[in-house]
């Protein structure tokens, strides 16, 4: 007996558009759920003062001995720990966020492609927790130790919270998003968007593009601009040596086959 089609895999699995919104806003609330639950973990361990210890301390290696951050706003002392909270607990949860994502979509998708929905969410969010380390224990200390040397004698460096903080944060964000090139370029190539003849061709496009980016979504010193080049051009590499395994694991069996059947006359048995 010939395999269902995949017309029939999914045929009635549509939903009236009332229960997609349901489904969303269940999705939505289990998404809150989630951030709640790792904004309490992290409110009583370590607390929103180990928080800003932690994310504090590649700066404060290379302030002047006994220097602090500063507070200038009048609320900072209050609103940036809570707001510091509130992004490690996205980060936290971010597992859990991809995971209700792929199951809205889930009911839409083909056995084949549910089987590798699951290992990707995982893979991706690896990638960006291995991007935000990565900026965390590498790139911030020697950025600050660059910066450092073209501070002038005569200035105390003892920068605001508030802009250290949302300075972390572009840098948390632009990182973690850059790791996610193995999944671009896999998902590009399985999909049938682009050969991987033509990724490998696009090499030298993809590295001057990589430090465009970097230039760009970071700031404007070598040290986090190569920080951020380099790696995306490896992960570039991994990407393409992924896509080739992926594209063929990720295929439904007999997929060959049934296109081959298509193109025979209708005459033949």
């Amino acid at each position: 007996m010939s395999e269902p089609s995949k017309e029939d895999e999914l045929a009635g699995s549509e939903q009236p558009f009332v229960q997609h919104l349901m489904e969303l806003r269940d999705r939505l609330l289990y998404c809150t759920y989630g951030i709640g639950v790792a904004l309490a973990i992290l409110f009583f361990w370590p607390g929103p003062d180990g928080l800003i210890d932690f994310i504090a301390h590649p700066i404060k290696e290379h302030m002047p001995p006994g220097a602090k951050l500063i507070a200038v706003g009048v609320f900072s002392p209050f609103f940036v720990p809570l707001k510091v909270l509130m992004m490690v607990a996205v980060l936290l949860a971010l597992p859990w966020l991809m995971y209700q994502i792929w199951a809205f979509v889930a009911p839409g998708l083909y056995s084949h492609e549910k089987k590798f929905a699951l290992p990707l969410i995982l893979f991706g969010s690896l990638l960006a927790y291995a991007g935000i380390a990565f900026v965390q224990f590498f790139v911030l200390g020697n950025m600050f130790k660059f910066i450092q040397h073209f501070t002038p004698a005569s200035v105390a460096a003892t920068p605001d919270i508030a802009s250290y903080v949302e300075a972390i944060l572009s840098l948390y964000i632009a990182f973690a998003a850059a790791f996610q090139v193995p999944i671009v370029v896999m998902l590009l190539v399985r999909f049938g968007l682009v050969e991987i003849d033509k990724l490998k061709s696009f090499r030298g496009y993809f590295v001057v593009l990589a430090f465009v980016i970097a230039a760009v979504i970071t700031p404007p010193d070598v040290i986090s601009q190569l920080a951020l080049a380099i790696p995306m051009c490896l992960l570039y590499e991994i990407g393409i040596i992924g896509a080739r395994w992926f594209n063929k694991a990720s295929r439904p069996e007999g997929e060959a086959a049934e296109g081959t059947e298509v193109d025979k006359p209708a005459d033949q048995s």
